[in-house]
């Protein structure tokens, strides 16, 4: 039977850091069979430890999947930030890169891009999940104020579109509405990029 300290184990994650490595596990495990097949124990499997192991750091599935859509949200702000910044001075270019960067996160991640919005951890009130989320609504939503002088509403708003927007291309991309064959995911980037600009610009 495994333990968290058989040698397996040790070939999976290092010692002491069993909590990230269970994330990331998790992300592999979503991105491979989806939401609906995941659980605490077949993460264990995966990872070669015990199925006892992970409820040393987490209570439940929901709780495991907090951490994971934390991780999940914190990894989309960050690329969203550097797609910004590499985007240039121009608001509109800014924004629409956003939701280019968005899109290619959710694809790369694919089923397990879900967990973001998943409603079990997120009704835990878990306050990394909170935090996480906070941090990735307020980056979008100054890209958004930075396009023009508009009302907070009209700035939440136009995030909402932008995320509508984004989140159909990547899904629609994942389930080959977009022939793999005419359309790469750098094509499928720039039609949200380019989708983005028009956004801002109330076009």
């Amino acid at each position: 039977m495994a333990t968290e300290d058989n040698e397996d184990a040790g070939r999976r994650y290092h010692h002491g850091d069993l909590p990230a490595a269970l994330i990331r596990t998790s992300f592999e495990l979503l991105a491979d069979n989806g939401l609906a097949d995941f659980s605490v124990a077949k993460v264990a499997r995966r990872l070669g430890i015990s199925t006892a192991a992970p409820y040393r750091h987490y209570s439940d599935r929901d709780h495991l999947l907090a951490a994971v859509a934390a991780a999940a949200a914190r990894q989309l702000a960050a690329a969203v930030r550097a797609a910004a910044e590499g985007a240039g001075p121009d608001p509109a270019d800014r924004f629409g890169a956003a939701g280019a960067a968005y899109v290619r996160f959710a694809v790369s991640h694919g089923a397990g891009f879900d967990v973001i919005y998943a409603a079990g951890p997120r009704g835990l009130g878990d306050a990394a999940l909170a935090a996480a989320g906070r941090e990735l609504m307020d980056l979008l939503t100054t890209l958004a104020e930075d396009t023009g002088v508009r009302p907070k509403e009209d700035a939440l708003r136009l995030v909402g579109d932008l995320v509508a927007l984004a989140h159909g291309y990547a899904t629609l991309y994942r389930d080959g509405f977009f022939p793999r064959a005419r359309y790469s995911l750098d094509d499928i980037a720039a039609h949200a990029a380019r989708a983005g600009r028009e956004l801002a610009a109330g076009r």
